[in-house]
């Protein structure tokens, strides 16, 4: 496919078609929002009316707009991981998420840690290694 060579009437790359075309802010969404935003007091306190006469519909968009959601917060659990090795910890880990003593997602937020201080001593064990054949080789 050949490119075209840009004529005096051809766009160039980042520039308006119509440099003097309509202003921001004046288009009919804005104008809506602007008259929306000088009528908010008014608003918010008819909304907030209704809310405190019972309409749910009107507490519930108050309450998503406003406050943020609740996340579920697990309590802290004090844990005794058995053992010498990682394997022996997260199997212990699991027994106390079968036994009831942790909540499922605070397992698996364990069984997580476990294998990223896995992942960390394997790369201090990696960096031993190469260290004792470099002393060994004679580079240092």
């Amino acid at each position: 496919m050949a490119t075209r060579k840009p004529t005096p009437t051809t766009w160039k790359p980042g520039q308006s078609g119509n440099p003097r075309g309509r202003k921001p802010g004046t288009g009919e969404v804005a104008q809506i929002r602007a008259s929306i935003a000088q009528r908010m007091p008014e608003l918010l306190k008819t909304l907030m009316g209704r809310a405190l006469e019972g309409d749910v519909g009107a507490a519930r968009l108050l309450l998503e707009r406003t406050v943020a959601p609740l996340r579920a917060v697990d309590p802290a659990q004090v844990i005794h991981l058995p053992g010498n090795t990682l394997t022996e910890r997260g199997q212990a880990v699991l027994g106390a998420v079968s036994a009831g003593e942790l909540s499922p997602g605070q397992g698996a937020a364990l069984i997580g840690a476990i294998g990223s201080l896995a992942r960390v001593a394997e790369m201090d064990e990696l960096a031993a290694r190469v260290a004792a054949l470099e002393s060994k080789h004679g580079k240092t």
